[in-house]
């Protein structure tokens, strides 16, 4: 008799830590970069001088976006060890209140009583501390705080998203640096809404329109504050 095929399943749960960091990083790196050149080219500043503002904030985000994300994270971490500590000293004091608190668990999620005792048991011999922490405390090695993981993602993908804006400024005309600026960081926002939604399952169009949207809204209040503090041309 022919073995049924092999059933496979493609989650895309696992990439929730790191796709949030980058999607995030990147964002922020095209959003405040190219916000900031088009303020200072509004403010009638040099093309050298807006090249200049724009390196020095995709230095300084990309720093600031790693260490925000290291510290948030790492205070996450913080929390998941001290709950697992605790945790674990409950384990080592009151075994039958905690084996009780899992079965509850279960019975609210709809076992009946008895096969909900007959699986906290089990679950609890093999790995007590590991069923409590997924069924309790919602900790799970997928979803797990990494501090390190999410904060070098930031880093680097602010500067990519940094760096599109500041070649756009390479490249564009002085005199139009500004309006090429934002025309094409529009893009790189849609075109970065669009594929954040594709590997994350979610609708590509609404991502694409949110994204690019705020990012249009940045770029207008920015531009406006740079030509009204700016030196006259």
């Amino acid at each position: 008799m022919a073995l049924p095929a092999r059933h496979t399943e493609t989650h895309r749960a696992d990439r929730i830590g790191w796709l949030r960091a980058a999607v995030l990083g990147a964002n922020d790196g095209i959003v405040s970069t190219a916000s900031l050149v088009i303020g200072i080219a509004a403010s009638h500043a040099s093309p050298g001088q807006v090249l200049l503002a724009g390196v020095a904030g995709l230095v300084a985000g990309a720093m600031s976006m790693a260490a925000g994300e290291y510290v948030s994270v790492s205070s996450q971490a913080d929390t998941e060890r001290a709950d697992l500590a605790r945790e674990t000293k409950e384990l080592a004091t009151d075994r039958a209140f905690e084996h009780e608190e899992l079965a509850g668990i279960y019975r609210a999620r709809g076992l009946d009583a008895e096969l909900a005792d007959r699986v906290a048991e089990q679950l609890m011999v093999h790995d007590a501390l590991g069923a409590h922490a997924r069924d309790e405390l919602g900790i799970t090695e997928m979803h797990s705080a990494r501090p390190v993981q999410a904060a070098l993602a930031s880093a680097a993908t602010f500067a990519v998203g940094a760096a599109m804006p500041l070649l756009t400024i390479v490249l564009a005309p002085a005199a139009h640096a500004g309006e090429v600026v934002a025309g094409t960081s529009l893009v790189f926002l849609a075109v970065l809404g669009g594929v954040a939604a594709q590997a994350g399952g979610a609708p590509v169009a609404k991502a694409s329109l949110r994204v690019t949207f705020w990012g249009a809204l940045a770029m207008a209040l920015t531009a406006a504050a740079g030509a009204w503090f700016g030196a006259p041309a």
